[in-house]
């Protein structure tokens, strides 16, 4: 029986175990959390590692962890003599660059978020997806390799990351205490392979709120969505003010704007997004339901912070600040995904236009924060970008707060490693169309050298990443495992000069 029939046959025999391992890591809400203790992202991050940590020295791998703020699980690399015993250790190393926490769960899910439930041979929950899932695979892909009896000639280490949905200060520090893989791949986008991903800005547009002087319509509070990345799929103002009929003309104008969404948007039209107008005490309440989706494909959501937006600027409020906000978002923002009339919609042959979502929303008394989201070209600089929105923000005397930046990363597709990947995928696909391609995701493939994301969504399966009702195919799953598996053995292989120094001895 060759290797690969060893291998193969493993992963086979381990779908139960594997299915139960992500089940049982699912069940664990590891959204990052304030410090506790020893543990830099909250306890449940920390149980989601500590998790797989254990799990790994179960199966006699070694692993490494670097003060609670990451690690990882490695085999392999082991060099032999003639009796079979281990003489030294290579010193290539080759990385599997994943992470175990998750985005906020989100609202209206059809299964519990954190219940790894099975229906229609798929397994439900946060993190199935993005990044348990793939996380998952790329251990047992180690696994039965280990099993199997392959010994890969270069180190494997599968990195496990605790806050890339947030700040990336763990993969920071992880790397001040372990040195970078010589290349390696991210499970954390989708197939075949991403050969390149835009640039990332997450910056926050702000304004100090004056008091009124005169009396009227209040906006007193406003908050929509939960993280730049994430398509918001709620909003909720609360308005004020002591003359009963504006109430009254309020409600008119939500009941009359909730008839027109219907006919504009098909969410309205089928009732998975909504908008609301009720009392609470004294002031009005009006609350939006939208669609969440990744921030990198905002196409795929409906963004209620923008159709609250849009309803707000059909009401007069005695704030000319609130007012000249809202009027900066329906004009410079609105509906567009690609910045445009931001000054953003940058392009390039190589990976396309720039992609914008605004992800979170506050508003009260005080002063007003839009966190915003933009993705851009490869041959571009944030340096560009930021110079190109100015204009808007200034026309409207707003704040420019920069948050987390990404520079964007490309390795050409006919690169020998790029190469090898797709023939990969194609072999245990059958897919001989699909081509690398440039993505708007964020991954940790931006912090290691030679680097790139592969998998695991495959190209005919929805995007269900921070969504709700996330989920991950069961047969997909074995399938990423096998690419993952085939991955490792065949970049592991010794080289020419390995090889003939091996026959020399």
């Amino acid at each position: 029986m060759s290797d690969w029939e060893k291998i193969n046959e493993r992963i086979d025999a381990n779908k139960d175990e594997m299915i139960r391992t992500l089940q049982e890591l699912i069940a664990i809400p590891s959204v990052v959390s304030e410090p506790v203790n020893d543990m830099p992202f909250g306890e449940n991050v920390h149980e989601a590692f500590s998790y797989m940590l254990k799990k790994a020295e179960e199966e006699d791998f070694a692993t490494f962890n670097a003060d609670n703020y990451g690690g990882h699980i490695e085999f392999g690399g082991q060099i032999f003599d003639e009796e079979g015993d281990v003489v030294d250790v290579s010193n290539e190393c080759m990385g599997i660059v994943g992470h175990l926490d998750v985005v906020p769960e989100g609202s209206d899910w059809d299964h519990e978020p954190y219940g790894g439930e099975i229906a229609d041979g798929k397994i439900y929950g946060r993190g199935t997806a993005d990044d348990k899932g793939p996380v998952v695979a790329a251990f047992y892909a180690m696994k039965a390799l280990k099993e199997a009896g392959v010994n890969p000639a270069k180190k494997v280490r599968l990195i496990l990351g605790l806050d890339e949905e947030t700040n990336w200060d763990g993969m920071d520090y992880y790397l001040t205490k372990a040195p970078q893989p010589d290349f390696g791949f991210t499970p954390d986008s989708e197939f075949p392979a991403i050969h390149g991903e835009l640039g990332i800005l997450i910056f926050s547009i702000a304004k100090k709120l004056k008091t009124p002087k005169d009396k009227g319509l209040e906006l007193r509070t406003l908050k929509g969505g939960q993280a730049p990345n994430m398509v918001p799929d709620n909003a909720r103002a609360v308005l004020f003010d002591k003359d009963p009929q504006v109430y009254e003309m309020v409600k008119a104008a939500v009941t009359a704007f909730r008839e027109e969404k219907k006919e504009e948007i098909p969410a309205f039209a089928d009732g998975r997004a909504s908008v609301h107008c009720k009392g609470v005490g004294k002031s009005l309440e009006i609350t939006v339901k939208g669609i969440s989706a990744h921030g990198s494909t905002p196409e795929d959501g409906v963004n209620a912070i923008s159709i609250m937006m849009e309803l707000l600027g059909r009401l007069d409020f005695v704030s000319d600040d609130v007012t000249d906000f809202i009027d900066f978002y329906n004009k410079r923002i609105g509906y567009e995904l690609d910045g445009k009339s931001l000054g953003a919609d940058f392009e390039d042959k190589v990976s396309g236009g720039s992609v914008l979502n605004a992800g979170k929303i506050d508003l009260d008394k005080k002063a007003v924060s839009l966190a915003t989201n933009i993705r851009y070209p490869v041959t571009f600089t944030s340096d560009e970008i930021y110079e190109a929105i100015m204009p808007a923000l200034d026309e409207y005397d707003l704040g420019l707060v920069k948050g987390k930046e990404e520079a964007p990363i490309f390795i050409p597709a006919d690169d020998p490693f790029i190469v090898t990947l797709m023939d990969i995928y194609r072999e245990h696909t059958g897919d001989k169309d699909s081509k690398p391609v440039v993505s708007g995701g964020g991954t940790y493939a931006r912090m290691f050298r030679n680097c790139i994301a592969f998998g695991g969504r495959f190209p005919d399966e929805p995007d269900t990443m921070h969504q709700k009702n996330e989920c991950l195919d069961l047969d997909s799953f074995v399938t990423m495992t096998k690419i993952y598996a085939d991955a490792i053995y065949r970049l592991t292989q010794p080289g020419p000069d390995e090889e003939e120094a091996a026959e020399e001895e």
